[in-house]
């Protein structure tokens, strides 16, 4: 029995890689192009549902330790370096399942010993995760094993990504650009309007006038689109990713939605507060950065 996906999600899957997620890192003499942790970890919840899938270590091992030094200062410190093997799991428990497992490495760099093995261990699962995760398609970084990234869109012109340091382009200022009234053609005058001519007064000409060039967008505010409402299935489905979670998570992220969207503290429940785009997002960031934690927990 093979593990079946919904139209939706195979729609998701088989589209295009927005460019606005691509980072970029210097390797050698080259940009290399990648995806974050973190955005992996956030399409597979879009994607499979909080509940729908599953990562697993099933091989960890620390391959190199040695004494270096570190930065222009040549402090003492330590190099190591982490292999990992990450199985992703799709699909309910209880009913068909597809898996995919991936490897990777992990670099660590400190003074500390234990700060070294820390940041090795964790680059080795992710790295896994995200090559595990590549194969089910372009929202996982698949696109950007094509050296032309055909399947990398929007961009203008298909130009390359933005750096995540590198700040937006500001829009141009308008210009104010000075305009003159056309003369009118010249016809001979009539006899009357020459008789009028010869006794008025000669008005001076009209003085020019300034316009503003029309601004490339409107100035209308434009609707946050964090206040966009959610749709019955959604709030469901975190109302039970929500529940799941153990006791002291759970309280901890009561707390911390209460202080982000200052609910009333006489207020019995938030559950009713979970209705808007904002708190989708707010929600999916918590539970990242709670298994990022997890794993980063030492190993028994």
């Amino acid at each position: 029995m093979t593990c079946t996906f919904s139209t939706e999600q195979i729609t998701a899957l088989s589209a295009p890689l927005d460019r606005a997620k691509v980072r970029q890192r210097e390797q050698g003499r080259s940009q290399v192009s990648y995806l974050e942790g973190w955005q992996v970890i956030a399409e597979a919840n879009r994607i499979f549902g909080f509940d729908g899938w599953q990562r697993e270590t099933v091989a960890l091992r620390c391959v190199n330790q040695s004494e270096r030094t570190i930065g222009r200062e040549q402090r003492p410190g330590w190099g190591v370096t982490y292999t990992a093997r990450v199985r992703i799991t799709v699909g309910e428990g209880t009913g068909a399942q597809l898996i995919r497992e991936g490897c990777g490495a992990g670099h660590g760099i400190d003074t500390d010993l234990g700060q070294a093995h820390e940041s090795a261990l964790k680059e080795a699962e992710t790295d896994a995760m995200k090559r595990a995760l590549m194969t089910f398609g372009n929202p996982f970084g698949l696109a950007l094993y094509d050296k032309q990234q055909r399947e990398v869109t929007g961009a203008a012109g298909g130009g390359a990504a933005r750096p995540a340091n590198q700040p937006a382009a500001r829009p141009t200022a308008l210009r104010v650009v000075p305009a003159t009234s056309a003369p009118a053609p010249h016809r001979a005058p009539s006899t009357q309007e020459g008789q009028r001519e010869a006794t008025s007064k000669t008005e001076p000409p009209a003085a020019a006038t300034a316009q503003v060039a029309p601004a490339a967008a409107s100035s209308q505010p434009q609707p946050d689109p964090g206040l966009a409402p959610l749709d019955q299935a959604t709030v469901r489905q975190l109302h039970a990713t929500i529940r799941a979670l153990p006791s002291p998570v759970l309280e901890g992220f009561s707390k911390a939605f209460r202080k982000r969207f200052q609910v009333p503290a006489d207020a019995p429940s938030i559950a009713d507060r979970i209705c808007q785009r904002r708190h989708h997002d707010w929600i999916e960031t918590f539970l990242v950065q709670h298994s990022s934690n997890r794993a980063a927990q030492p190993i028994a």
